[in-house]
């Protein structure tokens, strides 16, 4: 999983790397990790899915209110079976819903279980430490 993990601060992506991070329904990226999102491709009113060289999966409302984890589960489970049908690219999970929506890597890691068998998928150190039951 070492090789796995997705670098804390990203600057600049490969081609086939797609940049996942946490959005809001609204598709305003004016912060965090959906701020720097707009490097590659994201766009205003676009808060779910691929966009340009990312993919967004969202943690809060169109309110822009934190929304509850059985709500965030059904987007990362999209986001999954996107990966899957997509092989060779390179998937950078960011710490979603970590920064701006207040849960933590032990609340959000789990919804990635099913991604742990996908070789094109990278997440934070702090989500396969719970992944592992190291944290």
């Amino acid at each position: 999983m070492k090789d796995r993990i997705t670098p804390m601060d990203i600057t600049h992506l490969e081609d086939d790397h797609i940049f996942v991070f946490g959005s809001n329904l609204m598709g305003i990226h004016g912060a965090g990790a959906a701020r720097q999102a707009r490097l590659w491709g994201a766009t205003y009113g676009h808060g779910i899915g691929p966009y340009g060289d990312t993919y967004a999966i969202p943690t809060k409302d169109a309110f822009i209110k934190t929304m509850r984890i059985n709500d965030i589960i059904p987007f990362v489970d999209s986001f999954i079976v996107y990966a899957k049908n997509y092989p060779k690219l390179t998937f950078l999970v960011t710490q979603i819903g970590c920064g701006l929506a207040g849960y933590t890597p032990a609340d959000i890691a789990p919804l990635f279980r099913d991604a742990v068998g996908l070789n094109n998928v990278h997440l934070p150190e702090s989500f396969w430490e719970v992944l592992n039951g190291t944290n």
